[in-house]
Formats: C-alpha cells, sequence, structure tokens
C-alpha cells in the first residue's frame, strides 16, 4: 500500500517570488509537525481559472492569493465565505472534501486578530482608515464586523471613498482629514505610502500620544509614520502583524491547526533582515 502524498499548498500571483508566504506557512507547518509542503507559483494575471482547475487535478489543499488574481479567484471559485463575498476578493481557496473550492478573505480578520494579540480589540473604538484600495476594503469590512463604533475613511480621490464606506454601517468618508484624525483612537495607514520610503501619509503634527497607529506597510518595518508616532507618544503596530496573522487564519482553515504565530513571525523577521542585508 502507498502511503500518500503531503498535502500541497501555495501561493499564487505575478509577480510572487518577493513574497513572504513560503516562509512564514513553512514555519508554521514545521512548528505544529504537520507533514505539508508549500510552494509559490507565478501566474501571469488572466489565468487563475487555470490555476484552480490545476489546483482540483492535482489536489492542491489550499491556495494563498495575490496580485493580480482575487477579484478572479472570487468568480472562480465554488462557494465564497461571507468575508470574500462582501468584498467579491479572495486571499484563500480552501478544497473542501467534496472536491468544492472555497474562497475566504483573511486580510481584514488578521488585521482585527493583530491588535488583539497586542490586547486591542476594536469594539467601540473610533477608527481611521487611510485608502481606498483592496487592502483598505478589507480592513474596513472586518473593522466594521468587530464592532467599530465608527470608521472615518480618508483618500486622496474622493470618488472611491463610497465603496467601501459601504462595507461597514459604521464607515463614512471623512469630512476634514486633520479633525478626524484628532477624533480618533485608532489610525490605520492603508496605502502603500511609505512602502520602501520615508514618505508620509498624514501630517505627524496631527498624531498625540493617546493615539494608536497601525501601518499595513512592513517594508520597512518601522515606516516614516510609526517612527513619527513613536515621537509623539503613540502605540505603534506594523504592517507584519496583519500578515502573519492572516496567514494565520489561512493556516486554520487548510488545516485545522492552531499555528504557533511567534514561529511565525520569527521566520519573517529572519528573512526581512536577510532581504535587506542583500541590498
Amino acid at each position: 500500500m502507498t502511503d500518500r502524498p503531503a498535502p500541497v499548498a501555495a501561493v499564487i500571483g505575478s509577480p510572487v517570488g518577493h513574497s513572504l508566504s513560503p516562509v512564514i506557512h513553512r514555519a508554521a507547518f514545521a512548528a505544529a509537525g504537520l507533514d505539508w509542503s508549500y510552494v509559490a507559483f507565478d501566474v501571469a494575471a488572466g489565468r487563475a481559472d487555470e490555476a484552480l482547475a490545476a489546483m482540483r487535478v492535482l489536489g492542491i489543499a489550499g491556495y494563498s492569493v495575490t496580485t493580480p488574481h482575487k477579484e478572479q479567484v472570487a468568480a472562480g471559485v465554488d462557494e465564497l465565505a461571507e468575508s470574500a463575498a462582501a468584498l467579491d476578493s479572495v486571499n484563500t481557496v480552501v478544497a473542501g472534501g467534496d472536491g468544492r473550492l472555497i474562497g475566504h478573505s483573511t486580510d481584514g480578520d488578521g488585521f482585527v486578530a493583530s491588535l488583539e494579540a497586542e490586547g486591542v480589540g476594536v469594539t467601540g473604538l473610533r477608527i481611521v482608515v487611510l485608502g481606498a484600495g483592496g487592502a483598505a476594503r478589507s480592513v474596513v469590512s472586518a473593522l466594521g464586523r468587530a464592532g467599530a463604533a465608527d470608521i472615518a475613511v480618508v483618500n486622496r480621490t474622493p470618488g472611491r471613498v463610497g465603496a467601501i464606506v459601504a462595507l461597514a454601517g459604521t464607515a463614512h468618508a471623512a469630512d476634514d482629514a486633520a479633525t478626524a484624525v484628532a477624533d480618533a483612537t485608532l489610525v490605520v495607514n492603508a496605502t502603500s505610502v511609505g512602502f520602501g520610503t520615508d514618505d508620509i501619509p498624514l501630517d505627524p503634527a496631527w498624531l498625540r500620544p493617546e493615539h494608536l497607529v497601525a501601518d499595513l506597510v512592513y517594508h520597512p518595518l518601522e515606516t516614516a509614520l510609526l517612527r513619527a508616532a513613536a515621537a509623539a507618544g503613540a502605540r505603534t503596530f506594523d504592517g507584519l502583524g496583519m500578515l502573519i496573522h492572516q496567514a494565520a487564519l489561512q493556516q486554520r482553515l487548510w488545516t485545522g491547526n492552531d499555528p504557533d504565530v511567534a514561529a511565525m513571525r520569527a521566520a519573517a523577521e529572519r528573512e526581512l533582515a536577510r532581504r535587506a542585508g542583500e541590498v
């Protein structure tokens, strides 16, 4: 009798060579003693349906889905979980025992979980979210489901805000960014401003010690925004938290196992340090 092969999970995207997902997920499998493999597939734009077909044919247990495939995968799976249906976007695919492919979105819930892991619950909080792209959409949706009292969305292009505020009953477009930040407890940068640069998405003079400031950018881990927030006496949260906790939710969906989040973060930090040393 031949042993069954170890389950395989993968990340699909393009480009995908920079993804931290293989490092993070392999660390989780190793820490749990699970005989799983995790690989990266560079899948060109527009070919997500073929990747889903391959998942069925090859018996791949799960996908992590990144740019540019989240919307096409949402349209191609057999069923959408509530979080993914609200966004029409999927970052996780689970192969069910009946052959059906179920699409989930763990990004926003991963962000909320990352705060909860640091002792911060969002229920009842007044929050400002900077941005109206995919990351902001997932975060606003999750914050709304988690019971945030007020979510003000700030974006340089006001016309894009309407679709995002519809994702949460307590969300609305900010009339004035400075006032929204002044009224908020939690400030979330869900833009790409600060990615690999010293740019900052708001006036640092708006920040105060009572603020909680989260940046979804994780390269660098300490962004200019987080440095400014720390200088103002605010508590800060880097972008690696969301990345790790959304991956932890993926692990639970694929394996039913509660992963070692500390091992996942340590692996990611080592890889980021290694990459920084190559620059």
